[in-house]
C-alpha cells in the first residue's frame, strides 16, 4: 500500500487533520444546519399534514407537534451557545443528544409500516434520519478528540 492510497496511516493521518483543524467549524456548522433544516421539515410535514399519519394519536395536535419540535431545537441551541461560551463538552454532549433526537422520527414505523404513510412523510422523516446520523459521529468524534485534548493536558499538569 503507498502511503497516499486510501486507508494507508497517511490518509487516515490526514483525513484526521482535516476534520479536526481546518475544515472543523464548516463540517460541523453545515452538518448542523442540515440537520436543522430537516427536522424543520419533517416536524412542519408532521404538524400541518397531521392526518396524513397512519395511527398517531387523537389527541395530538398541530400545537403539541410544533413544541416538541421547539423542545428538541432548544436542546441544540443551548449546546451551541455553551460551545460558544466555551463549555466545549457540556456543549457537545448537549448536541449529540440533540442529533441522537434526530432517530425518534423512526418512531412513526412503529405505529405504522413505510408503505402507509405518504411519500412526502417518508422523506422528511427518513432525510431528517439520515441528517441526524450524519451530524451525531462529527459531534461524538469532536467531543472524543476535546476530552483527549483536556486528558493530555491534565497529565502535563500532574507531577
Amino acid at each position: 500500500m503507498t502511503p497516499a492510497s486510501p486507508g494507508s496511516l497517511t490518509s487516515i493521518r490526514t483525513m484526521h487533520t482535516l476534520l479536526s483543524i481546518r475544515n472543523a467549524p464548516k463540517i460541523f456548522s453545515a452538518l448542523t444546519a442540515a440537520y436543522f433544516i430537516t427536522s424543520l421539515g419533517h416536524f412542519s410535514h408532521n404538524a400541518e399534514f397531521i392526518c396524513e399519519y397512519p395511527n398517531l394519536p387523537a389527541w395530538l395536535t398541530r400545537a403539541q407537534v410544533y413544541a416538541v419540535w421547539a423542545g428538541i431545537t432548544s436542546v441544540g441551541v443551548v449546546g451551541l451557545l455553551l460551545m460558544r461560551k466555551k463549555f466545549m463538552a457540556t456543549g457537545l454532549l448537549l448536541m449529540a443528544v440533540y442529533a441522537a433526537m434526530g432517530f425518534d422520527g423512526l418512531g412513526h414505523y412503529a405505529l405504522a409500516p413505510i408503505e402507509f404513510h405518504p411519500l412526502v412523510a417518508n422523506v422528511t422523516i427518513l432525510s431528517e434520519v439520515v441528517a441526524a446520523a450524519l451530524l451525531l459521529p462529527v459531534v461524538l468524534w469532536f467531543l472524543a478528540l476535546h476530552m483527549l485534548r483536556h486528558v493530555r493536558t491534565f497529565r502535563k499538569e500532574c507531577p
